[in-house]
C-alpha cells in the first residue's frame, strides 16, 4: 500500500487546500503514514507570503528531504511552488515534483510514475487547453472533518492591490464558490463550527452575484451549523448590517484586517481608513454586544513609517483594548508597490517598534483573560479536555482546558475557575 506524509505551512486557506489534496490522494488508494520515513510520497504545501514564510518553507523542504525514506518522492506544492516554480526546480534537486495551483500530482505519485522536472505535474491529455487548471482547488471534494470545526474557503484570489501584498500576483483575481456549494461542503464536513476564510472575505460573491454577498452567505450558513466565524474582514467591508448580524450571533468575534491605523501610512499602503474610523466601528459593536471579541494584525516598518505613525498606533492600541493582536515586520516583496518606495525602515527599528507595542498589547490581553475568572462561558469541545469559547479562533488564539466529563463535539456551559497563561480553565456545569 502506497503511503503519504503531508506537511502544511502558512494560513488556514492552505489547510483547506491540503484537506482537498489529501482527499484526492486517498481516493487513489494512498493512506497516511505514521512517520515521515514510512511514506512513499512526502508533500509540502508551502507558504510564500513574506520572507519568514518562504524561509520556513525552504527549511521544511530540506528537513523532510533528509528524513524521508530512500526512493520516496518529495512533492512541493502551494504558494511557493506557484510563485517560484522554475527557480525551485533548479535550486532544489532534492524535490521530485513542483506542482503549482491546479496541477494534479496525485495520479503521478499514486502509480509511481517519475515526473520529469520540466513537466512539473500530471501530463495533460492531447488537445487539452493550457489555460485551464487540471484541478480546481476551490471545489475539489473534502473528506469528513476529523474535528468538530473546520476552515471553509469560500473564495480564492483577491482584487485588491495593497502596497505590501504579493498574493494577487500568484493567487489571481477573486473567484467565489456559490452559496449552494459552500453549504453542501459544510454539511459533508459534519462540523459544529464553520470558520469562513478567503483572501478578501468581505468581497465574497461580487464576481458571482454582481455585488458582495457575504451577508447572505453568513445568514445562510448560520441555518446549517451552530457556530459561524468570519476571518479577515477589511474594515470597509464591515457594514452596519453585517455588524448587527455578527454582534447578535453566538460568535460575536470580529477579525479585522487593519495592518495600520495611521491614515497617511495607510494611503502609502494603498489602503484606506484611520484610527478614528476603526474606533467608531468598535464602539458601535460594543454598544450592541459588550463582550464582543476583536482580533487584528499590524505591519511595522513599512517604507516611510514615522514616529508619528507609531504614536498614532500606540494610542489606538491603548484606546481600542483589543483582545488579540499580531505584529509583523514589513517584508519587501518583489513586484509590489512598496518595493518601488524609498524611505526604507531598518529592520532593527521595526523590531524595536514591534516590541514596544507587543508589551502594551500583552498586558491588555492578560487583563482581558483574567477578567473572565468566575464567569460562565459556552465551550465547544474540540478534543479530550480541550475546547474553545467564541472568544478563541481555533489554532490561532488560546484555548479552554475543561475540567469534568465532556464529549468531543458537544457544547457545554462551564465556569472559568482559573487561567493557565492565556488559556482558561473551565469547570463543566452542564452539557448544552
Amino acid at each position: 500500500m502506497t503511503k503519504y506524509w503531508f506537511e502544511t505551512l502558512g494560513c488556514p486557506k492552505n489547510q483547506v487546500d491540503s484537506d482537498r489534496l489529501i482527499t484526492q490522494l486517498e481516493a487513489k488508494g494512498l493512506r497516511e503514514a505514521n512517520k515521515v520515513d514510512e511514506a512513499d510520497v512526502v508533500v509540502v504545501n508551502t507558504c510564500a507570503f513574506i520572507d519568514a514564510a518562504r524561509e520556513e518553507s525552504i527549511e521544511t523542504i530540506l528537513e523532510l528531504s533528509e528524513l524521508k525514506a530512500d526512493g520516496a518522492k518529495l512533492v512541493v506544492t502551494g504558494c511557493l511552488a506557484q510563485r517560484y516554480k522554475s527557480e525551485l526546480a533548479d535550486a532544489l534537486p532534492e524535490v521530485d515534483i513542483v506542482a503549482g495551483f491546479g496541477e494534479d500530482f496525485s495520479a503521478s505519485v499514486a502509480v509511481g510514475v517519475t515526473i520529469g522536472r520540466k513537466a512539473r505535474g500530471a501530463e495533460r491529455e492531447a488537445g487539452a487547453r493550457d489555460d485551464l487548471p487540471v484541478m480546481d482547488l476551490l471545489r475539489l471534494p473534502r473528506r469528513k472533518a476529523s474535528l468538530p470545526w473546520s476552515y471553509v474557503k469560500v473564495a480564492e484570489g483577491c482584487n485588491k492591490n495593497c502596497g505590501f501584498c504579493s498574493i494577487p500576483s500568484f493567487r489571481g483575481r477573486q473567484v467565489s464558490k456559490s452559496i449552494e456549494e459552500i453549504v453542501a461542503e459544510i454539511l459533508e464536513l459534519e462540523v459544529k463550527e464553520a470558520v469562513l476564510v478567503a483572501q478578501d472575505l468581505a468581497n465574497y460573491g461580487a464576481d458571482l452575484y454582481g455585488r458582495p454577498y457575504l451577508e447572505t452567505l453568513y445568514k445562510t450558513v448560520q441555518e446549517v451549523v451552530p457556530w459561524v466565524r468570519l476571518l479577515y474582514i477589511y474594515p470597509t467591508g464591515l457594514t452596519e448590517s453585517l455588524i448587527d448580524m455578527v454582534a447578535a450571533s453566538p460568535v460575536p468575534y470580529f477579525d479585522l484586517s487593519l495592518q495600520h491605523v495611521s491614515a497617511q501610512l495607510l494611503r502609502r499602503m494603498k489602503r484606506v481608513g484611520s484610527a478614528k474610523a476603526v474606533l467608531s466601528k468598535i464602539e458601535r459593536i460594543r454598544s450592541l454586544r459588550p463582550e464582543a471579541v476583536f482580533r487584528t494584525s499590524f505591519i511595522l516598518g513599512y517604507p516611510g513609517e514615522t514616529e508619528e505613525d507609531q504614536e498614532i498606533l500606540r494610542d489606538f492600541i491603548e484606546e481600542a483594548q483589543l483582545d488579540w493582536v499580531g505584529f509583523f515586520a514589513f517584508s519587501h516583496e518583489e513586484g509590489t508597490y512598496a518595493a518601488s518606495l524609498g524611505d526604507h525602515i531598518e529592520r532593527s527599528l521595526a523590531v524595536e517598534r514591534i516590541n514596544e507595542l507587543s508589551e502594551i498589547q500583552d498586558r491588555i490581553t492578560r487583563i482581558k483573560r483574567m477578567s473572565l475568572l468566575g464567569k460562565e462561558v459556552s465551550v465547544l469541545i474540540d478534543s479530550e479536555g480541550k475546547g474553545r469559547s467564541f472568544r478563541e479562533t481555533p489554532e490561532i488564539d488560546a484555548l479552554c482546558k475543561v475540567v469534568g466529563d465532556a464529549h468531543v463535539g458537544s457544547f457545554i456551559e462551564g465556569k472559568v475557575i482559573d487561567t493557565n497563561g492565556l488559556d482558561l480553565v473551565v469547570k463543566r456545569v452542564k452539557t448544552l
